[in-house]
């Protein structure tokens, strides 16, 4: 039987990786300086390792046709670009915020503004790449003036979120503010009260913390944020 060479080599990077994560758990990892308050992780002998996550129900490309030229709610209206999401497709941890913003309207990629840049030294800070994990949003057309998306647009692309979730599979997802944790959850608890533990959706730990654009008006929250991502990377 022929092996796919990109296959394999896809494979062996998230092997190394896989092992490269867990010898920095063995040791202790700090924040990079200047992104979040340093300290060794301190492990929680509460959390179990989530499981291998099985394999993979939709595939992203089939997804992305599927939503096509989306006009399922208002919010096509005004949109410049549809903003699917993007990374890895087999990522271990899946980022999902509330909706994209005007950057993200114009160049059709998730978390590429201000919140995205401190976004992506969040995922510096794991010893993770953008590319190694997955991006989305709750809505994929920006809601007017970056409000927060109403029920009947959540509805609209919740079926194309979930497909998501299942063609990725990831073992970690990680709610970012109170839009996309309230939805994934089903709940109408802020996050606020939410972080810092895990919930557990269909079999996949979901973490919810503060959206990277709450940290920007509000820093010192990037602690209780930082706490937040030593968890997610002790299931890594």
């Amino acid at each position: 039987m022929s092996v796919d060479p990109e296959e394999a080599r896809r494979e062996l990077l998230e092997i190394v990786r896989s092992v490269r994560s867990h010898l920095t758990a063995e040791n202790g990892a700090e924040a990079p300086h200047g992104f979040f308050p340093g300290g060794k992780r301190e492990k929680d002998d509460n959390v179990r390792k989530a499981p291998p996550p099985p394999a993979s129900r939709h595939n992203l490309d089939a997804v992305r046709k599927e939503l096509g030229d989306c006009r399922r709610c208002a919010l096509h209206e005004a949109r410049r670009n549809i903003v699917f999401g993007e990374g890895n497709p087999r990522a271990a941890l899946m980022f999902i915020g509330e909706g994209p913003g005007e950057e993200e309207d114009k160049q059709g990629r998730p978390f590429v503004g201000r919140a995205g840049q401190l976004l992506d030294r969040i995922i510096q800070a794991m010893g993770l790449r953008r590319e190694d994990v997955f991006i989305a949003n709750i809505v994929k057309c920006r809601p007017p003036k970056n409000r927060a998306p109403k029920p009947q647009e959540t509805e609209a692309c919740a079926p194309f979120l979930e497909k998501q979730i299942a063609a990725v599979r990831p073992r970690v997802i990680c709610a970012l503010g109170t839009v996309a944790a309230q939805h994934l959850l089903k709940t109408d608890v802020p996050v606020s009260l939410l972080r810092g533990r895990f919930q557990d959706r269909g079999g996949i730990r979901l973490m919810a913390t503060y959206h990277p654009a709450y940290l920007l008006r509000n820093p010192q929250a990037k602690k209780q944020v930082w706490e937040d991502m030593k968890k997610i990377m002790e299931i890594l």
